[in-house]
C-alpha cells in the first residue's frame, strides 16, 4: 500500500519550508564556513537523499511523462530501457545484450538478458517487450496517451520469436532505432500497466518498472519517495555496476524557490538542488559543493522559425534575425564558461554534429543590410517599418529553461539595434504548452529546448514527413529540405549519412529556419560533497543508481 507522506515524516532530514525558516537558513548560512571535500572512498549501502525540484509536470501517464525534463528523473530510476546511452553518444547494451540488423537496416533482432523481472514479479520477456514498443510508437490517443515523440514513425511492427528474443519490422531504413532505445521516453513497463486505461497509469503507485527503485510514497504536488529493490541484478555495464543501488532511498521533493533549493543543500537540509541559477555556479564550486552542467544529445536553445508568418517567410529576414544575434554576449551575460557557443543546430557532442560557426557569426552590419533590401526602412525611432507595418517580433520564454526569459531580454535589446521591436511573453509550464506550439498564428518564432538520441530523426522532425513535426511550418514547400530528409531517412549506414546530415545544418542555418542561441544545458545539478558517484547519461539526467554516501554519521 502506498503511503502519502507530508515532509516531516522524512526519516534523514527536514527540508524548509516556509518563508520565515528560509530566512532564518540564509542567516545561518552566512556565519558557515565553506564545507570540505570529502576524500574519495568506495561506494558502500546505506543512506537516504533528498533531491529538491521545481516541477513534478500535471500527469504520470508513461507516455505523457517519461520525456518530461522533470518527471524523466523518476522514470529513470523506476524503470529500465532497451540500450543504454553515454553523454557522448555511445551505445552499449542493457535489457537487450545484443542486437543485430539487416543490410537495408528495415529489420532488427534483439536478444533479452535472462532474469529480468518488474517489480510486480513479472517476467521482462519478448512479449514485454513488444507491448512497449507498440505502445510507444501507436500510444492510445482516443484514451489521453501519447505516442513517444522521437520513437521512429517507420516502425512496421514486433514479433517475440521466444522469450529472449525481439524481431522488429520498419516500413524504410531506420538506422536510429537502436540508438532511440536509449531516449528517455523509450522506458520499459509492465505489459499489465500498459493495458491499463489513462486514469490508472496516471496514479503513480500502480505504475510498474523492472528499475533499481520502486515508489514508497508519492503526494501531488508535493513529494515522490523511491526505495531500492533489493533483488536488482541487471544494471548497465556501462555505468561500472549492475546490483542493487546503494542508496536506500531517494525522495524528490518540489520546492518551488531556486534560492531555497540552494540554501538547503547549503544547510544540509537536502542533498541536491535542482536547476540553480547559473551566477550562483562559481561561488558553489568555490565552498566544496559538487556542481554539474551537462550537455545531453540533442538541439541547441534556439527558435525554429514561422515561413508562413510575415515578414519570417522573407529569406532575408530570417537571414537578418541570424546575423542580428550576438551570442558570445549570451554566454558572457547570462551564463558562465560553463556553455558552450552553438556550432550548428544540433548539439557538438551528438554524433554526426558538424561545425558552422561561420553562418553564426555575430553581424549587424550584415543585418542592416539585409533588413535593407528586404525593403524595412528605420524610423525615427528606431524600429523598421515596410508597408506601414513596424518589424515585430514576439518571443514566448521557454518555461522549462530557468534562463530563457533573461536570454530573451538580452536578445530583445541586440535585435533593437538593427530595427526590430521585441516582445517578450512568459507564461507556466501548463499554460505554455497550451498557447505555444509550433507553426502557432501568434508565434514567430518557436523556442526550442528537446533532446533526442540519434541524429538521423532530426530530418523528419523538421518537416511533416510520416508525420513529422513541420517545425519551420513549410510543409512540403522546400524541395531541397525534403530531398535531404528522404536520403538521411533512406540512408542505410552511418558513414553514407554523414555528409548528408552535415548538407542539412548548413542548409537550415543557411536559410535562417533554425536561429541557434546557445549550446544547452537544460539541467543544473547542485549537490552535497557527500554524495558521490552519480552518472549522467545521454539525456543529461542525474542517475543516484550508482551514487553513495561518504558519510553517514548524521
Amino acid at each position: 500500500m502506498v503511503r502519502h507522506l507530508s515532509l516531516p515524516s522524512f526519516s534523514r532530514r527536514k527540508l524548509l519550508v516556509t518563508a520565515s525558516i528560509a530566512a532564518s537558513a540564509a542567516l545561518f548560512l552566512s556565519a558557515t564556513a565553506p564545507l570540505p571535500v570529502q576524500a574519495a572512498d568506495r561506494p558502500h549501502d546505506g543512506g537516504d537523499i533528498t533531491f529538491l525540484i521545481d516541477s513534478l509536470g500535471d500527469t504520470w501517464i508513461p507516455n505523457n511523462s517519461a520525456i518530461s525534463s522533470f518527471q524523466g528523473h523518476i522514470w529513470g530510476h523506476v524503470t529500465d530501457k532497451l540500450v543504454y546511452v553515454d553523454a557522448e553518444g555511445k551505445v552499449s547494451p542493457w535489457i537487450a545484450e545484443t542486437w543485430e540488423q539487416n543490410d537495408t537496416a528495415t529489420e532488427f533482432t534483439l536478444h533479452l538478458k535472462s532474469g529480468v523481472t518488474f517489480s510486480d514479479g513479472e517476467p521482462l520477456d519478448a512479449n514485454a517487450v513488444v507491448a512497449n514498443l507498440n505502445i510507444w510508437y501507436a500510444g492510445r490517443r482516443n484514451e489521453g496517451i501519447n505516442p513517444i515523440g522521437l520513437f521512429p514513425k517507420t516502425y512496421d511492427r514486433a514479433e517475440a520469436v521466444d522469450a529472449k528474443t525481439v524481431k522488429v519490422f520498419f516500413k524504410k531504413p531506420t538506422l536510429g532505432f537502436i540508438p532511440t532505445l536509449g531516449y528517455h521516453g523509450s522506458i520499459l513497463i509492465s505489459p499489465k500497466t500498459i493495458a491499463q486505461p489513462a486514469s490508472v497509469q496516471a496514479d503513480l503507485s500502480k505504475t510498474v518498472g523492472s528499475g533499481p527503485y520502486v515508489v514508497e510514497s508519492w503526494k501531488e504536488g508535493d513529494h515522490v519517495t523511491l526505495v531500492k529493490r533489493k533483488d536488482y541484478n541487471w544494471g548497465p555495464a556501462a555505468v561500472g555496476h549492475t546490483g542493487p543501488a546503494y542508496l536506500d532511498s531517494i525522495t524528490y521533493k518540489l520546492v518551488s524557490e531556486p534560492s531555497l533549493r540552494v540554501a538547503s543543500v547549503q544547510s544540509g537540509q537536502a542533498d541536491v538542488a535542482y536547476n540553480a541559477s547559473p551566477q550562483e555556479l562559481k561561488s558553489l564550486k568555490e565552498e566544496g559543493f559538487t556542481v554539474a552542467t551537462p550537455r545531453y544529445l540533442g538541439f541547441v536553445n534556439g527558435w525554429a522559425v514561422n515561413t508562413k508568418l510575415a515578414p519570417y517567410d522573407d529569406v532575408k529576414v530570417r537571414q537578418a534575425l541570424q546575423a542580428a544575434i550576438n551570442r558570445q554576449e549570451i554566454i558572457d551575460t547570462v551564463y558562465t564558461p560553463d556553455w558552450k557557443l552553438a556550432t550548428s543546430f544540433i548539439q557538438s557532442n551528438v554524433p554526426g554534429a558538424t561545425d558552422h560557426s561561420d553562418l553564426l557569426a555575430y553581424n549587424p552590419d550584415k543585418a542592416e543590410k539585409l533588413l535593407d533590401e528586404a525593403g524595412w526602412v528605420k524610423g525615427a525611432n528606431g524600429v523598421r517599418v515596410k508597408d506601414g507595418k513596424p518589424l515585430e517580433i514576439t518571443l514566448h520564454s521557454n518555461p522549462y529553461l530557468a534562463t530563457s526569459k533573461s536570454v530573451d531580454e538580452l536578445i530583445a535589446q541586440q535585435l533593437g539595434k538593427v530595427g526590430w521591436k521585441v516582445n517578450i511573453r512568459a507564461y507556466d509550464v501548463v499554460t505554455f504548452g497550451e498557447k505555444v506550439k509550433f507553426g502557432g498564428s501568434a508565434v514567430p518564432v518557436y523556442e526550442v529546448t528537446r533532446s533526442f538520441i540519434d541524429a538521423g530523426t532530426v530530418a523528419s522532425i523538421l518537416t511533416n514527413a510520416n508525420n513529422g513535426e513541420n517545425w519551420f511550418a513549410l510543409d512540403e514547400r522546400d524541395s531541397v529540405l525534403n530531398e535531404l530528409r528522404d536520403k538521411i531517412a533512406g540512408a542505410g549506414s552511418i558513414e553514407e549519412r554523414k555528409p548528408l546530415l552535415d548538407k542539412l545544418q548548413q542548409y537550415v542555418l543557411e536559410q535562417g529556419y533554425f536561429i541557434p542561441r546557445t549550446q544547452i544545458v537544460q539541467r543544473i545539478y547542485v549537490q552535497s560533497p557527500k554524495l558521490k558517484g552519480e552518472v549522467y547519461n545521454g539525456i543529461a539526467y542525474a542517475s543516484y543508481y550508482t551514487a553513495y554516501l561518504s558519510d553517514l554519521s548524521e
